[in-house]
């Protein structure tokens, strides 16, 4: 908790918080078995942005090979090695050294190519611009205090062209953030909140679909 005079440091908070939730065998922290790196190099695979929804797989590119990937505040072992074994050049950052240790074991357990950064997610300076063909951000936002940095350099990193599949904040933060920082939303999908009692009411999960324009404005 912070004392009163201290400034509470986000990024400090969630990595600590992330790297105990990796101790105590968080769910999110537990890195896919074999069996399911096995399906996705045999083209089966899919990866959740919203509770146990798999994305649509329209929503990425119809190949994934050679596809320049980044797994952003997405690790612990799962999305990442996915994407990897169905071809995808994976880049996965995050907060949480213990989170990037779960896509390494799996990397080296698989013999995946899989690159891990730590760092904030509103900060990609480790990346050129136009890095990335797809960016994948799962549940983290959330923890995040301000997204419009987030917005401008998933922009920045992606290509013209470029994908951004997003879990959901405020819709004003969310969407409108988006479109300020120059992107163009496909899709919406949402999904219940599989612990939330008016789930039957107000869908506690959504994700977009947004593209950086082959030619921004």
């Amino acid at each position: 908790m912070c004392r009163v005079g201290e400034q509470f440091d986000p990024v400090a908070h969630n990595r600590a918080a992330w790297d105990r939730e990796v101790a105590s065998d968080n769910e999110w922290t537990r890195p896919v078995g074999p069996e399911v790196v096995a399906r996705a190099r045999a083209g089966d695979w899919s990866v959740v942005l919203i509770g146990y929804e798999p994305v649509p797989r329209d929503w990425f590119p119809a190949e994934l090979a050679g596809t320049a990937m980044l797994c952003l505040a997405s690790g612990g072992g799962q999305q990442g090695p996915v994407l990897a074994a169905a071809g995808a050049d994976v880049t996965v950052f995050d907060n949480s050294p213990a989170q990037l240790a779960r896509d390494e074991e799996v990397a080296a357990r698989e013999g995946l190519a899989i690159r891990t950064v730590l760092g904030d997610m509103r900060d990609l300076g480790a990346f050129p611009s136009a890095r990335f063909d797809v960016i994948v951000n799962p549940v983290s936002n959330v923890f995040c205090p301000e997204l419009a940095p987030v917005w401008r350099e998933s922009f920045r990193v992606l290509r013209p062209g470029g994908v951004l599949m997003e879990y959901s904040h405020t819709l004003t933060e969310q969407i409108g953030g988006q479109l300020a920082a120059g992107f163009v939303l496909t899709h919406l999908v949402e999904a219940p909140h599989h612990a939330d009692a008016t789930a039957r009411y107000m869908p506690g999960y959504f994700a977009t679909r947004a593209v950086k324009p082959a030619d921004p404005a």
